[in-house]
């Protein structure tokens, strides 16, 4: 009988989380017309915050300081690259916009892979350039700070997630950081597009909000804890193959040859990244009385 090493969860988890990403873009793309690209990312983050603290409850006065100010951080860079990104596309093609977003998790992977362990990233950033193709696209330079924005929210969010997937039990970290998400969202969109508003919309801000980002960023808490930074960072360049594969089969999109090269150079890189990314030892929070946690408990 196989065993299920916290490698091989870790990594089903965070391709998982990327698939939700990918169905959930796809699923926003009738909200662009009514409240844009970035009013549809405020309305899934504050859904977020909200489905997240009705249903988490977490009590800021059970955390450590520490733990909380991660919290609170982890809640603005969230905002910062969900929002960016949005900002980003609407000025850039989508492949530029993604390749310079990557460099993002892609600098992460190789500030703290050691050894061997940097071919991957080396692997992964060719497939991404394949897959993407930039250098078909526009320069906007408004754009291109967006997206590098985006990217450099992304490596903290990295490294935030697993600080607080670290720090506190279940998923009691993210209830925190996804309302202050949602606050920052709010300030920053909120005023522009609260007047485009109706129930049809908020309804449906409402069921992608689960979709993306509530499911994916549990599930990236929860791989954070058996994976390194340098492993997560690296599996995070299979999410365009992913976005190719499902505008594939849902909409009919046949990739080039340097595309299906670019999945073969990522598909490589994520299963040498899942072989040599365990994290050592138990990365389990405490609880509060001091006993391990089960993971991915809600408490």
């Amino acid at each position: 009988m196989s065993t299920v090493t916290p490698a091989r969860a870790g990594t089903a988890m965070a391709v998982a989380s990327m698939t939700c990403v990918q169905l959930g873009l796809a699923a926003s793309v009738g909200l662009f017309d009514r409240v844009g690209p970035e009013g549809a990312a405020w309305l899934r983050l504050a859904w977020a915050g909200v489905l997240l603290a009705v249903f988490v409850r977490p009590r800021p006065s059970a955390f450590s300081r520490s733990a909380l100010r991660a919290c609170v951080a982890l809640g603005v860079v969230t905002a910062g690259v969900t929002i960016l990104f949005m900002a980003a596309v609407a000025r850039l093609p989508l492949g530029t916009a993604s390749a310079l977003e990557f460099l993002g998790p892609l600098g992460v992977a190789v500030a703290r892979g050691r050894g061997g362990a940097k071919l991957w990233p080396a692997l992964a950033a060719v497939g991404v350039l394949l897959l993407t193709e930039p250098w078909h696209g526009g320069a906007d330079p408004v754009g291109v700070a967006y997206a590098l924005g985006a990217g450099a929210c992304w490596a903290a969010y990295i490294l935030l997630t697993q600080r607080v997937g670290d720090e506190v039990s279940g998923v009691r970290g993210l209830a925190v950081s996804m309302p202050v998400a949602a606050v920052v969202a709010t300030v920053v969109v909120g005023p522009s597009v609260i007047g485009d508003l109706t129930w049809p919309v908020l309804l449906a801000g409402l069921g992608l909000a689960v979709l993306l980002p509530v499911v994916p960023f549990v599930l990236e808490l929860l791989a954070l804890r058996r994976l390194t930074t340098a492993a997560f960072g690296t599996l995070m360049s299979l999410e365009p193959a992913i976005a190719l594969v499902v505008g594939l089969v849902a909409l009919g999109q046949v990739p080039g040859p340097a595309a299906v090269a670019g999945i073969a150079f990522v598909v490589v890189a994520g299963i040498g990244a899942e072989r040599s990314g365990a994290r050592p030892g138990d990365h389990t929070p405490a609880a509060p009385d001091g006993r391990p946690a089960a993971a991915g408990a809600v408490t």
